[in-house]
């Protein structure tokens, strides 16, 4: 099982905290990064940068950013040279769509799955004024379980990061 480093402003403080203990359920070892506590003025590079810092350094873990909307989270961590951030606010479902790579699944959770598959996403930052907590569970369940494909056309886009 995989290393998890979580992270999380005001914003997302609880949800980290019940993501944090879901996840360690799950079997994963589980690193807090901060916040610590609750602090409404706290700013989310403090906590994000040091996650994503991690993330980079050790080949094979992922890293759980959490924030009122998960972009500027995204956006500090995707600065880490190694980080791939992909932002995830809840499940949409899509009821027509291109027929991409064999379409679409009907659960609303194919950007979690697209972001590693195609991406090899590493850390995921969840939006969380926008989603419940049982589908932040599954959204990060997901997103530790899909691999990578391996393509080569997805390795060599990566490579050019």
């Amino acid at each position: 099982m995989a290393t998890v480093y979580f992270a999380a402003d005001h914003a997302g403080f609880a949800l980290k905290q019940a993501l944090m203990e879901h996840i360690h359920a799950m079997g994963h070892e589980v690193e807090d990064i901060g916040a610590f506590s609750l602090g409404h003025d706290d700013d989310y590079p403090d906590f994000v940068t040091p996650c994503a810092e991690r993330v980079a350094r050790n080949e094979g873990s992922f890293g759980v950013i959490i924030g009122g909307s998960g972009q500027g989270e995204a956006m500090c961590a995707n600065r880490v040279k190694g980080v791939r951030a992909a932002v995830f606010y809840g499940p949409m479902p899509v009821t027509e769509s291109l027929d991409i790579e064999g379409g679409h699944s009907e659960d609303g959770f194919d950007i979690v799955r697209l972001a590693r598959r195609h991406n090899n996403a590493n850390i995921l930052s969840i939006g969380a004024r926008f989603m419940s907590g049982k589908e932040a569970v599954e959204a990060v369940r997901l997103f530790l379980e899909t691999p990578f494909s391996d393509s080569p056309r997805h390795a060599r886009r990566i490579a050019k990061f």
